[in-house]
């Protein structure tokens, strides 16, 4: 009989706690590091407002060289609907020496990070993004392999292309600077067995080394 009292007195507080605790909280609490929960900048390719166009990757202002840059680009970004510098880059050569191993890795590293995602990891244009037809792409990326169009584009073509975008391909002008990008021309190029294989690594002279 007490137990039952027990119970009974015990009763009505566990549901008054019960209901208490059926409230959802609708306030976060305060968070010690906000920096670390919450991004202040703009993510890649998210929306912007307070550019007009609503983008958040932007390019150089016009005129201007980056600090450090070695490689300026001179030729700029066609206006809509006009393709003069897109022909006018043909005539631009890699800067670049051949790559050896190392580069060469390197450059497959940044073409697997940046490009495989669309065109493969076997340059056949079947990355994650088309998968035979079965990914969320709704048409096939090029064909950098395989393909004669692509594998007979200059390279000062393709840089344009990597530098702006084309087509349904947006520029990476802002993820590669222009050093790695000539580098992912490079092991496409060879790749498509339109440049030599990658050369040994050089290695130091102990000779010269000093001390």
């Amino acid at each position: 009989m007490k137990k039952i009292s027990i119970i009974a007195a015990l009763l009505p507080a566990m549901i008054a706690a019960s209901v208490g605790c059926s409230d959802v909280k609708r306030e976060p609490g305060k968070v010690y590091m906000p920096d670390m929960a919450y991004s202040r900048a703009y993510e890649t390719y998210s929306p912007n407002p307070v550019f007009v166009d609503g983008q958040t990757n932007r390019q150089p202002v016009a005129g201007t060289v980056k600090r450090g840059e070695v490689f300026v680009y001179h030729l700029a970004q066609d206006k809509t609907g006009d393709t003069t510098n897109y022909y006018a880059s043909r005539a631009t050569r890699n800067p670049l020496p051949a790559l050896d191993n190392v580069q060469m890795k390197e450059a497959e590293r940044l073409y697997l990070v940046n490009c495989g995602i669309c065109h493969g990891s076997k340059l056949d244009g079947n990355g994650p993004l088309w998968k035979d037809g079965d990914g969320p792409y709704p048409s096939k990326p090029a064909t950098l392999v395989g393909d004669s169009k692509y594998e007979q584009m200059p390279e000062g073509q393709m840089f344009y292309s990597v530098t702006y975008g084309k087509n349904l391909m947006g520029g990476y002008a802002s993820q590669l600077d222009a050093k790695q990008r000539w580098m992912v021309i490079h092991y496409i190029k060879v790749k498509q067995g339109k440049q030599a294989p990658a050369a040994p690594a050089a290695i130091a002279d102990s000779s010269t080394v000093k001390p």
